[in-house]
């Protein structure tokens, strides 16, 4: 099998390490050779995160290059549209529509963007856009809507629910597990 690309782009705080986990944890169950690597921005000060997943039969690097991914996973609607670049033609964008403004629109210096969910789809991107933000929340915990992410990938990928299910169960705490495979679900849904 050919070396297959997921970027999980968002902004500190959100998750992405987590649900790198739950991807990694579901291909290396398939039997795939898989690396992963995480690329900190300022993420403790709000900053872009990027988390870089290859899999396939023999990986020898996690690194992802321009127009290589094959899937981008967005926890937030600019980091998308920073992002795009790297998706390869074909490749899907799964994006939140959770707005979090950066420094410079914060201090007043720029906008934030306007109708980024069309600008991505006319730009050519097979974008899926959900309102992950309200769906975790509606599981329970705003801190969910990577998981329901998770969901939205599911559906995308030829993988059995139980697989998923299993690597929720390897990867989230007791404590918020039920909390998460609600959220998972809503994400599936969607």
């Amino acid at each position: 099998m050919e070396t297959k690309s997921i970027m999980i782009v968002g902004v500190g705080g959100q998750g992405s390490l987590l649900a790198s986990r739950i991807i990694g944890n579901v291909l290396l169950s398939q039997g795939y050779d898989v690396k992963v690597s995480e690329v900190h921005g300022m993420s403790q000060r709000g900053g872009s995160v990027v988390t870089y997943v290859k899999y396939g039969d023999k990986v020898y690097s996690p690194v992802i290059e321009k127009g290589e991914a094959d899937a981008v996973i967005s926890f937030e609607l600019l980091e998308a549209a920073r992002c795009l670049p790297y998706l390869k033609k074909g490749g899907k964008l799964i994006t939140s529509t959770q707005q979090i403004d950066p420094m410079p629109v914060i201090t007043g210096t720029a906008q934030y963007p306007e109708n980024l969910v069309e600008k991505l789809k006319s730009a050519g991107a097979d974008i899926t856009a959900v309102d992950a933000l309200s769906l975790a929340e509606q599981a329970g915990t705003s801190k969910a809507s990577n998981v329901v992410l998770m969901g939205v990938l599911a559906s995308k990928m030829d993988f059995p629910d139980e697989i998923w299910q299993n690597a929720l169960e390897q990867c989230v705490p007791a404590k918020f597990l039920e909390l998460n495979k609600k959220a998972f679900e809503l994400g599936k849904n969607a």
